[in-house]
């Protein structure tokens, strides 16, 4: 299926909220079919799996293929997607622009064999910054900053159009170079589904009808900043589950299935959606290093803060994060799904009030 009517795969996708809540995995029936596809797309004799750990919405394996370690990823939903190929070149993309990602040792997203999308990857050894961040090990000075200089690097990658990437019909999958954005201006992309989201926070209580009122008026407001003339390399769920390493390095950065062509200012302002003034400032210190910020960047920064905490207010809601305890990625040690909510609140009010009034960063 075409993701072009897709702002953010998670919530947007037919299957709506697929992955996002607890379940069991049908371990007996795609372990078996997993391992015998395994063989035949890497050509293996010996297959190993056993359950991985992965909290996003693919189901996960750990593997042993005639003796190399790897990580195992499968899509299994309904829409039969086949983005999974696309995730796999852009890794070789990033990597190749100076990023660390895990290597591709193989991708089957065609379905042709079995039901599902299967994707292996290098198994990096190492936890998820999120995991020292919440332990209170993470040297978040240091790390902050060498995020930076990661999204500073991989916005050398350019595209054609905007929005969710995908292959030209008449090309080959594989091929990096052909890449493109499926709309054909930022607007429209930045615009896709943003009505159904407000509706949706309306219709569930989240937001009041003069709230959802006052958030798509300061957006047309500031509607000349989407005029992109290029779109840049936006990985679109930056967070520090999304990088793996130790308390003071980066091994890793992972995830990259809702990466689009888009705006420069948004990847920084995902981190917004999670951190404060300090660790912006240091992503900001560390994007600088390498790159000059773009005209209006405050601007540009609060209204994609703010389309970034639409999408995950209706994530959160729809699949019931704020029912949720701590042992959930998203919920700090010693807090409530309850205290999510009122922080996914104040963080949609702050960046509206950061657009309206182009305030500085220390309002985080």
């Amino acid at each position: 299926m075409s993701r072009r009517d897709i702002h953010y795969w998670k919530c947007d996708r037919p299957a709506a909220f697929h992955g996002t809540q607890s379940r069991v995995i049908e371990d007996a029936e795609i372990e078996g079919q997993l391992g015998n596809a395994l063989q035949q797309g890497l050509g293996a004799k010996v297959v190993e799996l056993s359950p991985g750990s992965g909290q996003g919405n693919h189901l996960t394996w750990n593997a042993m293929i005639d003796g190399q370690v790897m990580f195992i990823r499968v899509e299994n939903g309904p829409e039969k997607d086949s983005h999974l190929s696309v995730e796999s070149a852009l890794l070789n993309c990033v990597r190749e622009a100076g990023v660390p990602t895990p290597r591709v040792f193989g991708c089957d997203a065609t379905r042709s064999r079995v039901p599902f999308a299967w994707q292996a990857l290098e198994r990096i050894a190492a936890p998820d910054l999120n995991h020292w961040f919440k332990q209170g090990a993470l040297d978040v000075r240091s790390i902050a900053f060498e995020i930076g200089v990661a999204v500073a690097k991989w916005q050398r990658i350019t595209f054609d159009g905007y929005g969710t990437l995908q292959w030209p019909a008449e090309f080959p999958e594989w091929n990096e170079s052909v890449l493109s954005g499926s709309r054909s201006s930022y607007t429209d992309y930045f615009h896709v589904r943003l009505d159904e989201h407000l509706a949706f926070l309306v219709e569930h209580g989240f937001l009041s009808r003069e709230q959802r009122h006052d958030i798509a008026a300061e957006i047309e407001t500031h509607r000349a900043l989407l005029d992109l003339p290029t779109g840049c390399f936006v990985h679109k769920d930056l967070a520090l589950w999304n990088i793996l390493g130790t308390g003071n390095q980066i091994a890793a950065f992972i995830d990259f299935d809702d990466s689009i062509s888009g705006d420069p200012m948004d990847d920084l302002s995902l981190l917004a959606c999670f951190h404060g003034e300090d660790f912006l400032k240091r992503a900001f210190e560390g994007y600088q290093s390498l790159r000059m910020l773009p005209s209006d960047y405050l601007r540009r920064f609060w209204l994609h803060l703010l389309r970034n905490m639409i999408v995950k207010s209706v994530i959160r809601v729809g699949a019931g994060y704020f029912d949720r305890d701590d042992g959930f990625f998203l919920i700090g040690n010693g807090s409530s799904g309850s205290n999510l909510r009122e922080f996914t609140h104040s963080r949609l009010a702050l960046a509206l009030a950061g657009l309206r009034n182009e305030s500085s960063l220390n309002i985080l």
